[in-house]
């Protein structure tokens, strides 16, 4: 069996929710099936991957959520615009990290 690749991920679910992980793929599964059912997450819906970006520490990706937080809602609508110009479910694309 082989190990998946894990890397350090800043992603965006919308609306508009950011979040470190080092496990993309898990970390999107448990949004999806609500493995915390009381979650912020889980009680509004939030699972379409609209985003995402990689980085070779968790220190880098902390920054940079720091960063996207801090930045306007249009500033990241931008961002996403630029990355996923039709807002599609990104989870096809990262399902087998």
């Amino acid at each position: 069996m082989s190990k998946k690749w894990k890397k350090e991920v800043v992603f965006i679910l919308l609306p508009m929710h950011i979040i470190v992980s080092a496990d993309l793929h898990s970390r999107i599964v448990e949004h999806r099936e609500k493995v915390f059912p009381k979650s912020f997450t889980a009680r509004y819906n939030l699972y379409k991957l609209v985003y995402y970006e990689t980085f070779p520490t968790i220190e880098e990706a902390k920054f940079r959520e720091s960063q996207l937080k801090a930045g306007s809602r249009k500033k990241k609508m931008q961002l996403i615009n630029q990355f996923n110009s039709e807002w599609k479910d990104l989870f096809d694309e990262i399902k087998y990290w």
